[in-house]
């Protein structure tokens, strides 16, 4: 795998920057400020908010400037709609293609969550981020079909940047139902496909209904 070059350093930070807060959406991003504060030229600023465009991260607009991505109710429901259209064929996919080395790693990735979650002290959101975001990649990834696939990884970047919104905004995360999680994992394992893509399809509903609540003030 190449090294990172310093673009994609640079976009990695500013893309941590809008996901904790530290840019509001719709803020806009001025590339004098920003060579300041990550103390780089103005080259691999400007490519690194190309790049963060390419993912829905920034909005780029020629002879204008660049945006933080606005965030709204109507396109979180857009978002809702389009994982309610591909979810459903993916995980049928995947359930009747998945071998035993992907159900060996969606259960790790079901375990380390659910580890998360036993824990007594507050744990770290970023961390739950990141072990949720690799349950929903696991549990899909033996589907056939790569173009939905790679639709998916895009719509999981716009949710995550909706999840941070929430969480941002006070979600509390301690809350998440490690039973939901189990409940689509049993189902998975036993090839009872109905039930899995039924108790998907009512985990995302829920999911978006609680990050609705948080976006709808800011829409």
């Amino acid at each position: 795998m190449p090294s990172p070059t310093l673009t994609d350093k640079v976009a990695k930070m500013i893309r941590q920057d809008i996901l904790v807060g530290n840019f509001a959406p719709s803020e806009k991003l001025v590339v004098a400020e920003l060579k300041k504060r990550y103390d780089v030229g103005a080259s691999p600023i400007r490519e690194a908010l190309v790049q963060l465009s390419w993912s829905k991260f920034v909005v780029v607009e020629p002879q204008k400037g660049c945006w933080v991505a606005p965030i709204s109710a109507s396109e979180l429901a857009d978002l809702h709609e389009s994982l309610h259209v591909i979810t459903p064929v993916l995980l049928k996919q995947a359930i009747n293609h998945g071998d035993e080395s992907w159900e060996l790693e969606l259960l790790t990735a079901y375990h380390k969550l659910s580890r998360l979650k036993s824990m007594q002290e507050e744990y770290d959101w970023m961390e739950w981020q990141d072990r949720q975001r690799h349950f929903h990649e696991c549990l899909l990834n033996a589907a056939t079909s790569k173009i939905m696939l790679s639709f998916f990884a895009d719509l999981l970047n716009q949710v995550q940047r909706y999840n941070f919104h929430a969480i941002n905004q006070g979600l509390n995360i301690s809350s998440f139902d490690i039973d939901e999680y189990e409940a689509i994992v049993k189902c998975v394992l036993a090839k009872d496909t109905d039930s899995a893509v039924s108790k998907y399809e009512r985990y995302i509903s829920n999911m978006v209904l609680q990050l609705d609540q948080a976006v709808s003030p800011a829409a």
